[in-house]
């Protein structure tokens, strides 16, 4: 288990490299986050001035939900595309653009879209399991079910942008993959959580204590730190969604061709991907 949680802390420093050499990589998840934005208020104003749900989840919010779920995983999915197929330029020693990214999400608009509609299909179907308030077992099947459909569908943006295929020849793809090396890919992207999460949390704790400590001295100045730290912790979720893509991008490269990019040499890749 060290060992493995060692290797992965070498990969997400290997992936920071990367992230260092072509910092307008992280322009795509703010982009992403301003968009997702946008839909989430598009849709929270007509829900709650209609009270969609609530009386429970009904067929008329699950198709809400469903609607809502499919525009917001376009746009997500559209701009995990954008980031991967810039790094993957990055991983092969180009030096991709804005424009480059955008490009090539939108050469793949429709599996983008036809992905996007499974995906809203299974996160409703998700949400209802885990929404029923008065089943703990349904709740705790929905949870393990969203866990499986993560790491079934960790590479599929990858697959989508280097690959000629549709949304569900993709998904058998980075289930195939993940048949193949679900241990350590499984460890490795938990660690990129667990080091952001833990990192967030010291973030957090500190800007309270220092707020609380300006806030005896005055309030204005109170309020510039907790925008300050407030504005930091955004910060610390657009460089863990970058570097999460890079991540990606570099194992699917690795798992599909067998070739470790430069940057990752000395990190063991292959022992990520080791036969089972």
């Amino acid at each position: 288990m060290f060992e493995k949680l060692s290797r992965s802390w070498g990969l997400i420093k290997a992936s920071a490299a990367v992230l260092r050499s072509d910092k307008e990589l992280m322009l795509f998840p703010v982009i992403s986050s301003l968009a997702t934005l946008v839909v989430l208020a598009t849709f929270a104003i007509p829900v709650f001035a209609l009270g969609i749900f609530a009386d429970g989840f009904s067929v008329g919010g699950a198709i809400v939900g469903f609607l809502f779920y499919f525009c917001q995983y376009s746009v997500i999915i559209f701009f995990n595309c954008a980031l991967v197929g810039a790094a993957m330029i990055r991983l092969q020693g180009g030096d991709p653009t804005l424009a480059d990214g955008i490009g090539i999400a939108r050469s793949r608009i429709r599996p983008i879209l036809g992905y996007a509609a499974i995906a809203a299909t299974v996160g409703v179907l998700l949400q209802s399991l885990k929404g029923r308030d008065n089943n703990f077992i349904v709740r705790l099947i929905g949870g393990g079910l969203g866990v499986a459909w993560t790491l079934a569908t960790f590479l599929v943006v990858p697959v989508l942008v280097s690959q000629d295929i549709g949304p569900i020849d993709a998904l058998k793809r980075s289930v195939a993959l993940l048949k193949k090396t679900w241990g350590e890919n499984a460890i490795g992207h938990v660690g990129i959580g667990a080091a952001f999460g833990l990192i967030t949390t010291a973030v957090v704790l500190l800007g309270a204590l220092l707020a609380f400590a300006a806030f005896q001295v005055s309030v204005v100045l109170a309020g510039a730190v907790i925008v300050l730290f407030v504005l930091g912790v955004l910060m610390l979720g657009v460089y863990q969604s970058a570097l999460s893509g890079v991540y990606s991008a570099v194992l699917y490269r690795y798992a599909n061709d067998g070739d470790a990019p430069q940057a990752f040499h000395g990190v063991q890749l292959e022992q990520s991907f080791r036969a089972k």
